[in-house]
């Protein structure tokens, strides 16, 4: 090889593709690449963890055992049978805990997937199409954005869950479905705001000039030149949108207004333990750390994708 190729062949950089290129940057972030080890072994615990619970236990998630809770009610703490403790109806924390974290993950995915796609169909139309449209569509946004969330959340699911019928003659029942309903409600604007302000810069650039003058439709437009370049953004603003809706769950749970109590939720489990936390520690910390756990660990993926997704990013 001579000096004049070996120079050719350092000066010219190595090609990437755009997925080789997003892979490196984001195995760069440590932190990212745990929380997203994290989240997918709580995905698996959720799956799995509640029935192989029960399994190796033997203890049913609803079962009470009265040889957990002393003569007071006490519930007894961690032991070689119960590794996480009795909750205070006798009943097996560990496994409560495991299926919890199903719970939990289903409200956060299912809430902010619906939240996604509502706030995106919204916010691509308001961006894109403008004029009326974008102005109907947005003060609607800034409407939901300026409501109380929390107090109105409460007013909502407590007039819905006063009997077993709900509200809107049974159209809206109690439980999961209407916790997730309440999350939805609240989320989409966030999405909305993000992919609107997108669209509005997407829909100047040349790409898409070029699109108009060869004699694309909007829908043609929309679907091959917007949606593509906005599915980074989405996806970095779903994930940190994931543990929002879990810590909405879990506050709507604590208030007594969450999931049934025959279907265990984290929130539900530290509302249980309200009354009990200084004389029974293990009913706030382990269904508190898998709480903490979760949220940390998706913020981080979420971070994570945003640097590396972010071509402009300098690490």
């Amino acid at each position: 090889m001579t000096t004049a190729q070996a120079v050719l062949e350092v000066a010219v950089p190595e090609s990437r593709s755009p997925r080789q290129q997003f892979w490196l940057r984001f195995k760069e972030d440590k932190a990212a690449v745990t929380g997203g080890i994290v989240v997918i072994l709580l995905v698996t615990i959720a799956i799995f963890g509640g029935p192989l619970a029960e399994h190796v236990t033997g203890h049913p998630k609803n079962e009470p055992y009265s040889t957990m809770t002393d003569d007071y009610g006490i519930p007894r703490g961690p032991n070689s049978q119960f590794w996480f403790g009795a909750d205070a109806a006798g009943r097996d924390l560990f496994v409560r805990t495991m299926y919890g974290a199903r719970t939990s993950l289903l409200v956060g995915i299912v809430a902010s997937g619906l939240a996604v796609l509502i706030g995106m169909t919204i916010g691509l139309l308001a961006g894109f199409f403008g004029s009326w449209t974008d102005a109907t569509l947005s003060r609607g946004a800034d409407v939901m954005l300026a409501v109380p969330q929390l107090l109105i959340s409460i007013g909502i699911v407590a007039s819905c869950s006063t009997t077993k019928q709900g509200c809107l003659h049974g159209t809206v029942k109690p439980g999961l479905g209407l916790v997730i309903l309440v999350i939805v409600l609240f989320s989409w604007p966030y999405v909305a705001r993000v992919v609107r302000g997108n669209t509005l810069s997407l829909k100047e650039k040349e790409f898409v000039e070029a699109s108009r003058s060869i004699g694309a439709g909007n829908l043609r437009i929309i679907a091959g030149d917007v949606l593509p370049n906005l599915l980074a953004p989405i996806i970095v603003l779903a994930t940190l949108l994931v543990p929002q809706s879990i810590l909405f769950e879990a506050a709507l749970s604590y208030l007594g207004l969450g999931v049934p109590p025959d279907q265990a939720s984290w929130g539900q489990i530290l509302a249980d333990a309200s009354g009990l936390y200084d004389v029974a520690w293990w009913l706030m910390v382990f269904p508190g750390a898998f709480l903490v756990l979760t949220t940390l660990a998706f913020n981080l993926l979420g971070d994570g994708l945003r640097d590396a997704l972010d071509v402009r990013t300098d690490r």
